[in-house]
């Protein structure tokens, strides 16, 4: 009766964890890396850079434009005044009033800076070219990191199975030494060191489960926080093992974003020193202008004055600068832009030769961790076999416990070197695809 009460209960509360699990919604990878690409923190600063290079660009066909200004002015002028002349009957003194009004529109356009305009326009394309492959390799650095996250989850997640598959073997153990110390065959060590390695894996399913959690919050982090509260993964760690190793390596120089952002930095650096250089070139500027001058004097007291004034018209003309000594200015800023260029030289050899090996390296592991998955893959089934020879043996009393605890610790090492195997894998391939840009395709 007892024991049809407890295999009730158990029932029950198996259908109420699998109903709680059938609650929470799976995020497919693929949905993970979409909205990272959405929501991520580090993808919108690099989107709100892009479009301050883009508002730049959109506009930079402005420094063709000629630029005109428009003024306008009104002043009222209220005075004493005290005339005195040779002839004394002329001399006066009192108040004077006058209004005077101007307006004027004038119009500069530069016809010849020394190519410096051209220059201009040039950093702005090329800053912007530069702030949209800065902001793809942003991308494929977030992309790379959801997949590492997201297959840190499947990985604990496969390790808590495994641990959960040997506490059956564990449990096993606790029976059938409870069974032999009760026909008086076996001994109590033997009970208590089975119920010792029972616990300890309870304590590492706890564990497990806590860190599985963490790992979800990281992953909801990087999607920005657009993750279910509760949610499930997939259970396997799907690896591409057709890679094209030797053609992404190849063509790492056109396609590593971060490669090609580095290179637009040295042809942006390049136009600088041109614009700075255009500094000693003369300027010529085309200049013209409409102005209106109107003068009322209300109260006048002087008899030769004008009571009231009015010109307007049109004037027009070249005007050609030539800097001939400014403090050096130029001479330093030419010679900053040449150093910043030489500079941006460096630091592109320097990515180019870190991509390179980076790239090189991730070939070398990705073909180093697919020969040692299929080892493990081998050596799996030879671990579960072991254990179970071991298992039937110590039923029948020709395995000892040792024996039994030994085959089982190598069950365990063989699926965690598994586990890591498929895990290394899949980093070698994202890795792969992150250096050579394959990951945002």
């Amino acid at each position: 009766m007892k024991l049809r009460f407890f295999a009730g209960a158990f029932f029950w509360l198996f259908l109420c964890h699998a109903t709680v699990a059938q609650q929470k919604e799976e995020i497919t990878l693929e949905e993970a890396i979409m909205l990272a690409l959405q929501k991520n923190y580090d993808i919108k600063l690099a989107e709100n850079t892009t479009t301050v290079t883009e508002t730049d660009k959109d506009y930079a066909w402005g420094a063709f434009l000629p630029q005109i200004n428009a003024n306008a002015a009104t002043l009222h002028t209220l005075n004493d005044q005290d005339l005195r002349f040779a002839d004394a009957t002329r001399n006066n003194s009192g108040n004077t009033e006058s209004v005077n009004k101007t307006a004027s529109v004038q119009l500069v356009w530069t016809l010849f800076d020394g190519t410096r305009m051209f220059a201009v326009r040039g950093r702005l394309n090329a800053l912007d070219n530069q702030s949209e492959l800065a902001l793809k390799d942003q991308m494929v650095n977030t992309i790379a990191t959801v997949i590492a996250n997201y297959y840190d989850i499947v990985r604990q997640k496969q390790s808590l199975k495994a641990i959960q598959e040997q506490m059956s073997v564990s449990e096993e153990r606790v029976k059938l030494a409870e069974r032999k110390l009760q026909v008086g065959t076996g001994i109590k060590p033997e009970l208590l060191q089975a119920r010792v390695d029972y616990n300890a894996q309870r304590t590492q399913v706890i564990q497990q489960e806590s860190t599985i959690e963490q790992l979800k919050q990281q992953l909801n982090v990087l999607t920005g926080s657009q993750l279910p509260s509760q949610y499930e993964v997939a259970d396997t760690i799907l690896i591409d093992l057709n890679l094209d190793a030797q053609a992404l390596v190849g063509n790492a120089e056109n396609t590593n974003f971060g490669l090609m952002a580095a290179r637009e930095n040295l042809s942006i650096a390049q136009l600088s020193l041109r614009e700075n250089r255009a500094n000693y070139l003369p300027f010529l500027n085309f200049n013209a202008a409409y102005t209106y001058n109107e003068n009322d004097n209300r109260i006048l007291l002087n008899p030769f004055g004008t009571i009231y004034s009015l010109s307007n018209g049109f004037n027009y003309g070249l005007s050609l600068s030539l800097p001939i000594l400014n403090g050096f200015n130029t001479r330093r800023l030419t010679q900053q832009a040449r150093i910043n260029m030489s500079r941006q030289s460096i630091l592109y050899e320097q990515a180019k030769a870190n991509v390179n090996v980076g790239l090189n390296n991730a070939y070398v592991n990705y073909e180093n961790a697919k020969k040692i998955l299929v080892i493990e893959e081998e050596n799996i089934g030879l671990a579960k076999e072991n254990v179970f020879i071991a298992l039937e043996g110590f039923k029948r009393g020709v395995t000892t416990f040792i024996e039994l605890r030994t085959a089982q610790q190598s069950l365990a090492d063989a699926y965690n070197r598994l586990i890591a195997a498929r895990y290394n894998t899949k980093l070698a391939e994202t890795e792969l695809l992150r250096l050579s840009g394959g990951l945002l395709k």
